[in-house]
């Protein structure tokens, strides 16, 4: 589970973060994660609590929000979900596409008290 250290360092980086603005409490952090990501947010969510003893993050609450898996097909220029289509454009049944978003990993929010 490579989940454990990557959330470590995305503690470090908050911390690092709230140090940097004075911000002494934080309620709540928000990752984006991508369907297609190497992290799977249900280990992020196991080891949380454990990446965030003894640091400012104590308490805080963890929110993970999962980006869709989207493609434009090259050939009809369709927007459509990959993994919801097995790689097959509904609208022309192309396999010929760019990924538009999916394996992000992010901060996207820190909600601080």
């Amino acid at each position: 589970m490579h989940e454990i250290g990557v959330v470590i360092e995305v503690i470090k980086k908050v911390e690092q973060f709230a140090k940097q603005n004075q911000v002494t409490k934080i309620d709540t952090l928000v990752l984006q994660i991508g369907e297609l990501s190497s992290m799977i947010p249900r280990y992020v969510e196991a080891c949380y609590p454990a990446a965030i003893e003894g640091t400012i993050l104590e308490e805080t609450k963890l929110r993970i929000e999962i980006m869709p898996a989207n493609a434009l097909c090259k050939n009809c220029k369709k927007v459509f979900n990959i993994v919801e289509h097995n790689k097959i454009c509904p609208n022309c049944n192309g396999e010929d596409f760019d990924l538009l978003s999916g394996r992000e990993f992010m901060i996207k929010e820190i909600i601080a008290c």
